[in-house]
C-alpha cells in the first residue's frame, strides 16, 4: 500500500515504506503526551506515529491527523475506526484554520510525518508558521528526517529553518532500526 501510494503521489507520500515502532517511540518522546493532550499529527500516513500517540493519550484528549492521501486516511479509519472523524483530508496549512473550528485555541504538539525535504522553501515555511501559531506556550513539535539528512544541502537549510523558528531545537539519536535509518528533531516554541 505504501510503496503503490508513492508510485501514485511521489510528492505526497515522500516514503517508501511505513515508519518503525522505535521511530515512532522516538518521535513521541519527551513530547508530554498523556490523557488531556490535544494532539496534532501532520502526515500520518498509515499510522506507525498515530498508534504509539494513541497508547500515551490512554483513549482521552484530542487527537487532529491531517493527511492528503485519501487511501491512507481510508486505512486510518478502519484501523482506528473509535477516531474516524480526526483524521482529515486537509493541508497542514490549515491546522490553526481546523483548531478553531473545532474550538480549540491551542495544541500541547504537532508531530509530522510530512515529506519536508520535497517541499519548496515557500511551504515549509507556511506549515512551519502555522504550526508555531497553534502550539501553546512552550509547546513542542516533533518531526524526523533521515540520516542523510544530516549532509545533504536541503537537509542542512531545513535544520536551518527550524532553528529560525523555535527557540529550542535539539536532534535525537539515530534510529538504526528505521528503513532508511532516520532521527529526530524535536523543537519547542516559547
Amino acid at each position: 500500500v505504501f510503496l503503490a501510494n508513492w508510485v501514485k503521489h511521489p510528492i505526497e507520500t515522500g516514503a517508501l515504506a511505513p515508519s518503525s515502532k522505535q521511530l515512532a517511540i522516538e518521535m513521541c518522546n519527551t513530547m508530554n503526551i498523556g490523557p488531556d493532550s490535544v494532539v496534532v499529527e501532520l502526515g500520518p500516513g498509515t499510522g506507525p506515529f498515530t498508534e504509539v500517540i494513541f497508547e500515551l493519550m490512554q483513549g482521552k484528549g484530542t487527537y487532529i491527523g491531517f493527511e492528503l492521501s485519501e487511501e491512507f486516511i481510508e486505512k486510518l479509519r478502519n484501523r482506528f475506526p473509535e477516531h474516524k472523524d480526526d483524521f482529515l483530508c486537509r493541508s497542514a496549512e490549515d491546522i490553526t484554520k481546523v483548531l478553531k473550528e473545532r474550538g480549540i485555541k491551542h495544541c500541547d504538539c504537532v508531530l509530522s510525518g510530512l515529506p519536508w525535504a520535497i517541499f519548496s522553501k515557500e511551504l515549509q515555511q507556511s506549515i512551519l508558521t502555522q504550526v508555531t501559531k497553534s502550539l501553546k506556550r512552550e509547546g513542542r513539535f516533533a518531526t524526523f528526517a533521515y540520516l542523510q539528512g544530516l549532509v545533504l544541502p536541503a537537509g542542512q537549510t531545513f535544520r536551518a529553518l527550524l532553528s529560525r523558528n523555535f527557540v529550542k531545537v535539539e536532534r535525537s539519536k539515530i534510529v538504526w532500526k528505521n528503513l532508511p535509518p532516520a532521527f529526530v528533531y524535536r523543537c519547542q516554541v516559547k
